[in-house]
Parts: structure tokens; C-alpha cells; sequence
């Protein structure tokens, strides 16, 4: 899996997608920034669901979600070894 882009450089090329002239497309944008055109496309839609302009779920809920899976998965391993231990 490739490494992904700093959220500084992507908020940048947001950023520019956003304030482009007319008769620039995304593709010329996405080329100059060396990334995909879907890729810009992705972070163009997630940066509308972060700031409220879409319905989603945004960044920050995103990594609360991820963080609260993890939570759960090492209290269930935990829950698991404290029944064995009782059994």
C-alpha cells in the first residue's frame, strides 16, 4: 500500500482544486501535484463532508469510530482471557 500524503499537502491541494480559474480542470491540477485525479476527487469530497457542505461522516468522526473498534476489540480479547481464567 503506498504511503499516504501529509495532511498539510493535501489541505494545499485542496486548497488550489478549490480556487481554480475557469478552464483549469481537475486533472491539470491533479497532474502539477504529482497525484491521481480520483485521488483529488476523493479528498475534494471529504474535505466538503468535513467542513458541513455534504452529508457524511467526517475526518475526525472517522478516526473516533477506528479508535472506539480498537477499544472494544482489546476489551473483548481481555473479557475472553479473564472467562478462560475463571473456567
Amino acid at each position: 500500500m503506498p504511503k499516504p500524503y501529509p495532511r498539510e499537502f493535501r489541505d494545499d491541494v485542496v486548497r488550489v482544486a478549490r480556487a481554480r480559474e475557469s478552464g483549469v480542470t481537475l486533472a491539470q491540477i491533479a497532474r502539477d501535484f504529482g497525484v491521481h485525479e480520483m485521488t483529488l476527487t476523493k479528498w475534494l469530497r471529504q474535505a466538503a463532508v468535513d467542513d458541513g457542505e455534504r452529508p457524511g461522516t467526517s475526518t475526525s468522526e472517522s478516526a473516533e469510530l477506528r479508535e472506539a473498534n480498537r477499544r472494544i476489540r482489546l476489551l473483548e480479547q481481555e473479557n475472553e482471557v479473564l472467562r478462560r481464567a475463571t473456567a
